[in-house]
């Protein structure tokens, strides 16, 4: 009977284990037994690290920080579980047509102010009939060119169709074609409303352009232009600078 504990099998199973471990360690050391596996590491000369150092553009490394560059060659930073990683931006829906309209309505400075001063509610206060005849002026505008704008022998420039809109969507149409009239040095712009059993964008553009100091005078279209479906509109000349 074998003194060992072991039987033969599991003695030839610690062997091949113990000569997997020796594997890893420096056997010729004289702690060698007491070692972890070791790997080769392969450090960068000093004339790799002056080459990265010449690459930054730095004046401030010295000898040591050389070193210290050789010894943290291949360390990678270990990630902080702790430290939230910035999410990765989805990427946003192509937005549409009406979108980007009313983005560039909104972003347009001058209409988005001419739209904050506009109130809806004292243009409802005053209701027009569908059929009605608008008509308005300022004081100051003579009235021979008065006259020729509800001839309609003033030429107008640009036009917007209000037509089915909301009244928001109207009242961002309307400030935004005055606003690039302006840009433009138009001073005559044609804004079609419609008319509809309530005539309630007619009634809302007849208040709004009483609100607004740049309309000098605005009346119903003749009947080529759109007749009581629509207005003309003429706007102050923009001021040139050093006037």
């Amino acid at each position: 009977m074998s003194n060992s504990l072991f039987s033969k099998e599991m003695q030839d199973q610690l062997k091949e284990l113990k000569g997997q471990l020796s594997k890893g360690r420096d056997t010729n050391s004289p702690e060698g037994e007491n070692q972890k596996p070791t790997e080769p590491v392969s450090l960068p000369t000093q004339k790799q690290v002056k080459k990265t150092v010449k690459q930054l553009d730095s004046e401030h490394i010295d000898d040591d920080k050389v070193l210290f560059m050789q010894a943290m060659h291949g360390v990678n930073q270990l990630e902080d579980k702790n430290v939230r990683s910035p999410a990765s931006t989805a990427k946003a829906r192509k937005p549409d047509a009406t979108t980007l309209s009313k983005r560039a309505a909104a972003q347009g400075g001058e209409a988005s102010d001419l739209g904050a001063g506009l109130s809806d509610m004292q243009a409802l206060l005053n209701p027009v009939a569908s059929e009605a005849y608008l008509s308005y002026k300022q004081p100051t505008l003579q009235n021979k060119i008065f006259d020729q704008l509800k001839k309609g022998k003033l030429r107008w420039y640009d036009a917007v169709d209000i037509h089915g809109c909301t009244i928001e969507e109207a009242r961002e149409a309307m400030t935004q074609l005055l606003s690039q009239a302006k840009q433009k040095n138009e001073t005559m712009v044609k804004i079609v409303h419609g008319k509809g059993s309530e005539a309630i964008l007619k009634t809302c553009v007849n208040g709004w352009l009483r609100q607004l100091p740049e309309v000098l005078a605005f009346c119903s279209a003749p009947p080529k232009d759109g007749g009581n479906g629509a207005v003309l509109v003429l706007l102050k000349k923009p001021k040139v600078d050093g006037e």
